[in-house]
């Protein structure tokens, strides 16, 4: 299974939303970044992600569920970018902000420290278990 972190801004779509959508779960819609749709298109079901709110909150708040891979964006006129399904699984009990990634050296080359406007993005196995820690969870 690999790791991955999705970016949303609250007021567009949160976590709350994203919990509201049940197990069923959306899709992953509107990425226009070659290099994250490259990475939604690497996405396998049973996947898991970080959902993390951008904007001011810049938290990890949840984590969900890839239950659809790849297929083409029907917001997308142009044809060239991809959604996926995902599903809540968890909140994290303890919000994860982007100043405690920071913070912690075992994070210092996490992608959402060194590339912060990349939507969606990998997340190795190690910094999943540190980023679980930090929220409290064990690693999901």
């Amino acid at each position: 299974m690999a790791h991955w972190l999705m970016k949303s801004e609250p007021g567009t779509w949160s976590w709350d939303d994203q919990v509201k959508a049940g197990a069923k779960g959306t899709s992953w819609d509107g990425v226009r970044n070659h290099q994250a749709k490259a990475n939604l298109m690497k996405m396998k079901k049973g996947d898991r992600a970080f959902f993390y709110h951008s904007g001011d909150e810049k938290s990890v708040v949840g984590i969900v569920e890839i239950v659809g891979e790849h297929r083409p964006d029907p917001s997308d006129k142009t044809g060239k970018f991809v959604v996926v399904d995902v599903k809540a699984v968890a909140p994290v009990k303890t919000p994860v902000s982007l100043a405690m990634c920071k913070a912690e050296k075992s994070l210092a080359k996490m992608v959402l420290l060194n590339n912060s406007r990349l939507s969606v993005q990998p997340v190795t196995d190690k910094e999943w278990d540190v980023v679980c820690r930090l929220g409290g969870l064990k690693s999901a």
